[in-house]
């Protein structure tokens, strides 16, 4: 199960990072203009509007393998064993039995730098 979870891990980082290459290579819809006066498009390795498609299509591929992994490492990861609790509950859990009971008073009562004891603002 945990050879699993990597490889799709690794898949889904490496279909995440072609997507974002991908999306900047391509041409926003202002260079279209500039393409059809000539400013070299034509000249690239898939033509003037080969390129378009090709990146196009092949962004959309891995956005979808993107998605597919994303979705399954949400499933192996839900399927896994839960704990009961709150992440809170197992802080409490770890600290030492001795740490805490000096640092809160029991009575409800704090006391003052001068020895003093106030009562403490209780919300109700």
């Amino acid at each position: 199960m945990d050879i699993l979870y990597v490889i799709v891990l690794v898949v889904n980082i490496v279909s995440a990072l072609g997507v974002i290459g991908l999306v900047l290579m391509q041409h926003g819809k202002g260079a279209d203009m500039g393409a059809a006066f000539g400013s070299g498009a034509s000249g690239s390795l898939f033509g003037a509007t080969g390129s378009a498609n090709f990146l196009s299509r092949s962004t959309a591929v891995l956005a979808t393998v993107f998605f597919i992994t994303a979705l399954t490492l949400a499933n192996l990861q839900s399927s896994q064993a839960k704990n009961a609790g709150s992440v809170m509950q197992s802080n409490v859990e770890s600290t030492p039995a001795g740490a805490g009971a000096a640092a809160v008073p029991t009575d409800g009562k704090t006391t003052d730098t001068d020895g003093a004891s106030k009562a403490k603002n209780v919300p109700r």
